[in-house]
């Protein structure tokens, strides 16, 4: 008998789509309150997840969905911050 490993799900804070773990970008709030992009994902801290596109990334800002996951209010230089950081992702 054959045993087979649970795929982890997590929801996309943008479109609200669930997908693999391993097909989101996980944004991460560390201990001292900074918003990063996690590439590894295996950081400590909270962590929220977005698809790899710009579109998903303006649906959550529009719809504050990273705020809720995170917990925190979020700064519009944070935000640029990601655009410049997933427009890099992209172009690999």
């Amino acid at each position: 008998m054959a045993v087979t490993k649970k795929i982890p799900q997590r929801q996309c804070a943008g479109c609200g789509e669930k997908k693999n773990k391993k097909e989101l970008i996980r944004v991460l709030k560390t201990t001292e309150e900074e918003i990063v992009i996690d590439t590894t994902g295996k950081k400590n801290g909270r962590g929220a997840y977005l698809c790899s596109s710009m579109e998903c990334l303006i649906k959550a800002r529009k719809n504050k969905g990273l705020e809720r996951s995170l917990k925190m209010s979020i700064p519009d230089q944070v935000y640029e911050q990601l655009e410049k950081e997933l427009t890099e992702l992209e172009a690999r």
